[in-house]
């Protein structure tokens, strides 16, 4: 881990299909830090909803909401001061997609279940927030063949895409990094992935944006 690193619990965040996972990955590995994935794979209302997403977003949402409390739980009782830990979720996020899905008598019962699970909610101290448009987003969708995924439309992906912005237009919980990751390589670009890092070891609070130029050969 680089010692310049000021961060302990660094949160990667964005639309589906933006590449957070990825990214959260490769910066695990850098640090040496422990991960904490969403788990969108052991949830096994998430299909459901994708095929039909009136009759199965409540149990998709809720399902999501306990196993992220739960991750958050595992945090407060670890010692973050000797441990880096990326996660590729925030868990405020959880309420972004539940106002998206839920009907309002739904949503008053996982508001309720909210407040019990993630009132104390440890904050990150670092999130990195990765843009990209929606075009973008479902060609990368697309690309990764999940199977249940091949149910996402542009509709919803453009109103997950202007939920996230309105929500990190407003964000002031901690030092934000905002990534224009539309035209660049977090993975297999190493020029790319290193200038992150110089950004990410620099930052110390704020808001910062990473928009690199690419390098002409």
């Amino acid at each position: 881990m680089p010692k310049s690193l000021q961060f302990t619990h660094i949160v990667v965040e964005g639309p589906i299909g933006v590449g957070k996972t990825s990214l959260a990955r490769r910066l695990a590995k850098s640090f040496n830090g422990e991960l904490l994935l969403e788990g969108a794979d052991s949830n096994p209302f998430l299909p459901r909803f994708y095929r039909d997403p009136r009759n199965g977003a409540l149990p998709t949402q809720l399902f999501f909401l306990m196993q992220r409390a739960q991750q958050m739980q595992d945090i407060r009782q670890s010692d973050l001061f000797n441990t880096v830990r990326i996660a590729d979720f925030l868990l405020e996020k959880d309420r972004l997609f539940a106002r998206l899905t839920l009907d309002e008598q739904e949503l008053k019962l996982y508001e309720q279940v909210y407040a019990a699970l993630a009132m104390d909610a440890p904050q990150p101290d670092l999130v990195i927030y990765m843009q990209a448009p929606v075009e973008v987003l479902l060609q990368r969708v697309r690309k990764r063949g999940i199977a249940h995924e091949r149910f996402i439309d542009t509709q919803y992906l453009q109103r997950i895409n202007e939920a996230y912005t309105e929500f990190f237009y407003h964000y002031s919980a901690s030092p934000l990094l905002i990534i224009n990751a539309a035209e660049i390589d977090l993975v297999g670009n190493e020029q790319d992935y290193h200038q992150l890092l110089e950004q990410i070891i620099g930052m110390r609070s704020g808001r910062h944006y990473f928009n690199p130029m690419p390098i002409a050969l």
